[in-house]
């Protein structure tokens, strides 16, 4: 089944379309082990990945210097090495503490933030590790799981003193629009935090999102803008399940009627979307799927409206996909916060950024962001430069447009909540300008 019409009264309008290949093999769990695999292997396969992007881009930045091991550094000799960043942090949660029987004398942390002024950063290679130590590197700035190349010269107390730093970088991006002409506006709608069922959210701002995207409200110039919408992807956190019928006990019929209530919600409004255009839904934190990276696809079992559409895509978190030649890549946002807990920026593009800079989505997996035990790849890993790279589930809506050195041009779009501020984020995939599309009950605002 299939719909792509907008129908008014008046007039009759035939909504755009767009080219959309799928890119989620990479975070598809074909088989899921986890007796005999340790974590120690992606960090392993992630080493080595970046150790052949560093090595070729060292060649150029220090030609006449000689790279070497850990464990073969001499004392008072420039040289460049290349390991994984590993912070030591005081205030960092452990799971033994939960288990000491001695009052910690450790501050209690802010939760939000682990950061402490005498953190310090550690390089690890194959061979060993050396503590690092200078003014370039600035632990507020790195996690732990980054991998970069570092000039400098071990020091008579045994500490590498770093002179400069040298990351992976954006890496190669495909040209825009690669093989498609594209002369008319296309826009995307992203949206995420829709938390259908929760005590905040509202039914009929929801109603209003998806009214006006698939053209059933607004006067004529606004329904022409919806039948430029091609695609609708919804980023996490879609459902609230009430957590106090999820403890692990029987439940009677009433209690799963009451839980399976959002998620029936949920299913009405994604018919009338899927009949209307294509939509994407991606799982979250709060959302019935797996809690760690890459999160699978929600079971369109729980979809049965919406699932008889082909326009409906059950989707990875992380997401990436083509659209019309334009690479979109994208999460429920749980990369981000974490980096948000273990290091320090302005504002939440700024991680975003630093994520393309060293080439990896998750950085901090598995150290504080749960994933899966992966002992062949590590596919978080960034191989092409997307054109628009979106997070989901934050606080407030932030856009940047980010240039590389190599001409990479990326979009980057933080998605407020809906649930919180009743906005949607709206990409014209011909430019790649946005802007944020805010609903409320009493009028819509663009």
């Amino acid at each position: 089944m299939q719909a792509m019409e907008v129908d008014t009264d008046s007039h009759h309008l035939e909504r755009k379309q767009a080219d959309y290949k799928g890119q989620d093999e990479r975070y598809l769990l074909r088989m899921q082990r986890y007796r005999g695999q340790q974590y120690s292997h992606l960090y392993y396969f992630r080493l080595h990945k970046f150790r052949e992007i560093l090595n070729t881009l060292i060649q150029k930045r220090w030609p006449n210097l000689p790279s070497c091991t850990i464990l073969g550094l001499e004392d008072g000799k420039e040289c460049i090495i290349v390991g994984t960043v590993y912070k030591q942090m005081q205030l960092k949660p452990s799971v033994l503490d939960e288990y000491s029987k001695e009052r910690s004398v450790t501050p209690i942390a802010q939760p939000h933030n682990f950061m402490h002024p005498d953190d310090y950063l550690i390089l690890e290679d194959d061979s060993g590790r050396v503590k690092l130590t200078g003014n370039v590197l600035s632990p507020s700035m790195y996690v732990t799981g980054v991998v970069a190349a570092l000039h400098g010269k071990e020091g008579s107390d045994g500490d590498f003193y770093v002179q400069s730093i040298l990351e992976a970088g954006l890496p190669p991006q495909h040209p825009l629009h690669s093989g498609y002409s594209l002369k008319d506006n296309k826009y995307i709608v992203l949206v995420s935090g829709l938390m259908v069922g929760s005590m905040k959210s509202n039914p009929l701002q929801f109603q209003l999102l998806v009214d006006y995207v698939t053209g059933h409200s607004g006067d004529e110039q606004e329904q022409s803008m919806a039948a430029q919408i091609v695609r609708v992807i919804i980023a996490g956190d879609s459902v609230d399940m009430q957590q106090s019928l999820l403890a692990g006990q029987s439940l009677g019929l009433k209690e799963q009627r009451r839980l399976a209530e959002p998620i029936k919600e949920l299913d009405l409004a994604l018919t009338q979307l899927a009949a209307a255009m294509p939509v994407d839904i991606m799982p979250g934190p709060n959302d019935p799927a797996n809690f760690s990276l890459p999160q699978q696809p929600l079971h369109k079992c729980l979809f049965s409206g919406a699932s008889a559409y082909n326009t409906f895509v059950s989707a990875t978190n992380p997401h990436q996909f083509d659209l019309d030649g334009v690479c979109f890549l994208g999460t429920s946002g749980q990369n981000i916060d974490d980096l948000g807990k273990y290091s320090d920026a302005k504002e939440k593009l700024d991680y975003m950024e630093r994520t393309l800079k060293w080439r990896h989505l998750a950085p901090t997996a598995p150290d504080t962001l749960g994933c899966y035990p992966f002992t062949d790849r590590d596919p978080f890993v960034i191989e092409d430069c997307p054109h628009v790279y979106f997070c989901g589930n934050q606080k407030k809506y932030a856009s940047r447009l980010l240039e590389g050195s190599e001409g990479q041009v990326v979009r980057l779009v933080c998605i407020p909540s809906f649930c919180e501020t009743g906005s949607a984020v709206v990409v014209n995939i011909r430019n790649l300008e946005c802007h944020l599309l805010t609903l409320s009950t009493s009028s819509l605002v663009g």
